[in-house]
């Protein structure tokens, strides 16, 4: 029998609780007559240290034991074997022999119990921010509302060679809610398919977007978006179908896109997405807020959902164009373009600089940035980064990013912004922001 395999399978049986009544083959499950010789060799290993025992100087004591259970304690022993006198390694290999058999079997169930824990993996981050965003409301107010404790946990779950069940959960404490803030709850569940020929789709629940930066429609979806690689190209072809999450959310797009690479120095980034709801179609919002009354018909007064103004749809169709040039080995230019087709506000897009980047597992890494954006209220809705880089908001931000030691990132950004900008009511906003995250 192999060391190396018995060693794992004691590891992993022992840490499972395996015993005479778990995993093991019916046959394997039978006692061990008291009168083996088993339980003298067994004794005399736990006597030389080989194994430990019970505090009387035995292992089971006046308990018969099953050959399975026999089986662990032969790996165990083996594990041991180097450390052994000739004496006892003659006592070990020769209950090899006589147990080879379980020994197999403990093999495969530990093995069987191996592929079932890597079905099952769990990754994020825990992050420290502090935000100092004066004008985020207006001009003469400062908000500290993203000072925070985060964390974002992933899970995923290997149903088969093709389908991953994956979900998102996000706890978010902030400094000035005295802790009382927290979400820790399942906040997105999706299913995700890889096929043999590259082609790709992702069903539920979910944070997606549409272009380089998210810029058209970041956010929660709920729907589905399917993608496969164009033969002869770097290319991936998607269409998709999906809605914000939000319960005030009616509308929903459908559409389809094209990324990837043009050449070694040369990325795009194309998408075009129409509403399954016309422009100029109106909805109820519900307000979501409870208030005590008597329904229609009611014996009694209960709480009860009220409703509040109609929501009109200012867009219907959008699209997003970006290319992302690398010139240099450590220099990467990207330019994307948003537009809607809303009366006004309907055009946005970002320039953005970035000089090398950041390595978890590579301490002393690190990148910097430079971007400028403008964004129309009316453009497209799309990820706004925590608050930095809203709709109806134009200017500079400026950032790095730096690895002070594996799995850990130093982040630090400034932005000096314009909102509202171009109407009567615009104001100066200057944002400063930063953070440590902890990935695991």
């Amino acid at each position: 029998m192999n060391k190396k395999i018995l060693s794992a399978a004691v590891a992993m049986a022992l840490a499972a609780g395996i015993s005479g009544t778990a995993m093991a083959a019916e046959g394997s499950l039978a006692d061990v007559p008291k009168d083996h010789w088993s339980y003298q060799a067994v004794d005399q290993l736990v006597k030389d240290g080989i194994i430990e025992g019970m505090p009387d100087g035995t292992y089971a004591g006046d308990r018969a034991i099953s050959r399975y259970e026999m089986a662990v304690i032969v790996a165990r022993a083996t594990d041991k074997m180097e450390a052994a006198n000739i004496a006892d390694r003659a006592l070990i290999e020769k209950m090899q022999a006589e147990y080879g058999s379980e020994l197999k079997t403990l093999a495969a169930d530990v093995q069987d119990l191996k592929n079932e824990v890597g079905k099952v993996k769990f990754n994020g981050m825990f992050r420290a921010t502090y935000d100092n965003d004066r004008g985020k409301e207006a001009e003469d107010d400062t908000d500290r509302g993203n000072d925070r404790f985060y964390m974002d946990l992933h899970g995923e779950y290997k149903v088969n060679n093709t389908w991953t069940a994956k979900f998102q959960s996000e706890t978010n404490h902030k400094y000035s809610d005295n802790h009382k803030k927290s979400n820790g709850v399942i906040q997105r569940v999706w299913a995700e398919g890889n096929f043999d020929n590259g082609a790709w789709v992702d069903i539920g629940r979910k944070w997606r977007g549409l272009g380089f930066t998210n810029i058209l429609q970041g956010g929660e979806t709920d729907g589905v978006q399917a993608g496969i690689p164009i033969k002869g190209t770097g290319l991936t072809a998607s269409a998709f179908y999906f809605a914000k999450s939000d319960e005030n959310n009616q509308q929903a797009y459908y559409g389809v896109g094209t990324w990837g690479s043009l050449g070694h120095a040369v990325d795009i980034n194309l998408a075009y997405e129409k509403g399954q709801m016309g422009k100029g179609e109106t909805y109820t919002k519900s307000i979501h807020q409870l208030e005590w009354s008597k329904a229609p018909g009611a014996t009694s007064e209960t709480w009860r959902d009220t409703y509040g103004d109609e929501e009109t749809i200012s867009y219907d169709n959008a699209y997003v164009a970006g290319v992302k040039i690398k010139p240099w080995k450590n220099i990467a230019l990207t330019g994307e373009y948003v537009h809607t087709n809303a009366d006004i506000d309907n055009k946005g897009g970002e320039v953005r600089l970035d000089y090398k980047g950041t390595n978890l597992q590579d301490p002393g890494s690190f990148g910097i940035y430079a971007r400028y954006f403008q964004i129309g209220k009316k453009a497209g809705n799309g990820d706004d980064e925590w608050g930095s880089r809203p709709s109806g908001n134009r200017g500079w931000m400026v950032g790095f990013k730096y690895v002070p030691s594996k799995n850990v990132e130093w982040s630090t950004l400034f932005s000096p912004q314009k909102k509202n900008y171009g109407k009567d009511d615009e104001y100066t906003r200057n944002l400063f922001r930063t953070e440590v995250d902890f990935h695991f």
